[in-house]
């Protein structure tokens, strides 16, 4: 594997990898802006410009940009996080310059016209109403708001439908001025691909751009609080999140906090999936898992029980995390360590994925680590790590708690800190 990078003088960045024996790749523009880059008046309309981005430019309508990829068998698609918006496709070798002016060419050159931004908001409103009845989404909107409460961080990427109902052209042409320059982007390509052509065709199609200044009140910085919030609903489960505050991704203990989620909840072998599930039958779903932004992160337990057995599976759970303290075993840290590397790996054989990860580490980083670096810093967590690291979480007061369904029986938030730092 080739990994090569460049920069055109206005700041827009390449990063391409070669994986011989391929016949397809994967190429996308990845911006360095979402969700918690919006004001609360705009809170959904990074997502809504992702939308409006598929919907028509001056050469292509909405069916044409559709039509230009799928003819040549290709997909094309994009997704709204909440520190970054992709648009990415997926097509033969011989294609790749066909995807990369495509996309370009949604990304610079967007009509927004009136008549599709009211027909996509139709479309988003009802993407909102159906996150809005599945309950194992929108709980972890909740625990996000509860664990940064009044910042664009805690905020959905979705927004509230009010806000959405009012957005127009001007706001939408508004943001991408604000936010859509060329130092903000990155092109990463993966798979069947020529490193100078892509670079020749960039500068082609986005030279011309003008850099922009992004002022540094536009991101707010990240305050953990945490918190308690509860809806009751008659459903047929108590849908149970549960967060503690964790390293962000350029924190080395992002690794810890990884293996940690692993070890308690990232299988069927897991403490919690053991303990919880199967010698208790106290639940179908249970899970623990490690997310990361540029300044904090999330380590969250999740599980769906019914409301009889909700008390004792939030109180098993806390009994678990406390226990890991103690008695983390050095086979159970061996186990997390082969199943983060091998799922690493695995991912790594599909362009799509290599492609995600060029772009994600060159945004944080600004450089790709070497694999092996990132297999030894996973190598490198021991048993200790990952019990010290488990006291904190254990021994934390500040977390967050979201429940929905019928939860009147399950214990407050206050009850399980008191129950998890005794």
């Amino acid at each position: 594997m080739t990994i090569q990078t460049h920069t055109l003088s206005n700041g827009f960045q390449i990063v391409t990898e070669h994986m011989p024996g391929l016949k397809s790749a994967s190429v996308g523009i990845w911006v360095d802006v979402g969700g918690r880059h919006e004001r609360l008046s705009q809170n959904g309309i990074a997502h809504f410009l992702e939308h409006m981005a598929f919907k028509g430019t001056p050469t292509r309508t909405a069916l044409q940009i559709a039509e230009a990829i799928e003819d040549v068998g290709g997909f094309i698609n994009a997704y709204t996080s909440r520190e970054n918006t992709a648009y990415y496709a997926r097509v033969l070798e011989d294609d790749v310059p066909l995807a990369t002016e495509v996309i370009a060419d949604i990304l610079m050159n967007p009509v927004f016209d009136q008549a599709d931004v009211d027909i996509e908001r139709g479309v988003i409103l009802q993407e909102i109403g159906m996150t809005n009845d599945t309950p194992d989404d929108i709980v972890f909107d909740w625990l996000q708001e509860v664990a940064y409460p009044d910042q664009a961080l805690g905020r959905t990427i979705l927004g509230p439908s009010e806000k959405v109902s009012g957005f127009q052209p001007d706001d939408l042409r508004g943001f991408v001025a604000e936010h859509y320059g060329p130092g903000q982007m990155v092109l990463a390509a993966a798979g069947a691909v020529d490193h100078d052509a892509i670079c020749r065709q960039a500068e082609a199609l986005f030279g011309g751009m003008s850099p922009i200044v992004r002022p540094d009140s536009l991101i707010e910085p990240a305050a953990f609080k945490g918190g308690e919030f509860r809806r009751d609903k008659d459903l047929e489960q108590v849908h149970f999140a549960l967060a503690f505050e964790g390293p962000n991704y350029r924190d080395p203990e992002i690794y810890t906090a990884q293996i940690y989620a692993s070890v308690m909840g990232g299988g069927v072998s897991s403490r919690l999936f053991q303990e919880v599930r199967e010698k208790r039958g106290l639940c179908y779903s249970i899970f623990a898992q490690a997310g990361a932004y540029e300044d904090t992160g999330l380590t969250t337990f999740y599980a769906g029980t019914s409301a009889e057995e909700i008390a004792q599976l939030a109180t098993v759970t806390i009994d678990e995390m406390k226990r890991a303290a103690d008695d983390m075993s050095d086979v159970e840290v061996a186990r997390a360590r082969a199943q983060m590397k091998a799922g690493l790996l695995m991912g790594l054989e599909s362009p799509s994925n290599r492609a995600e990860r060029l772009a994600r580490l060159w945004s944080m980083w600004g450089r790709i680590p070497p694999l092996e670096e990132t297999i030894a810093n996973v190598e490198a967590v021991d048993t200790a790590r990952v019990r010290a690291f488990a006291s904190k979480m254990a021994g934390q007061a500040g977390s967050a708690l979201a429940l929905y369904g019928p939860a009147d029986a399950a214990p407050s938030l206050d009850d399980l800190r008191a129950r998890l730092v005794a």
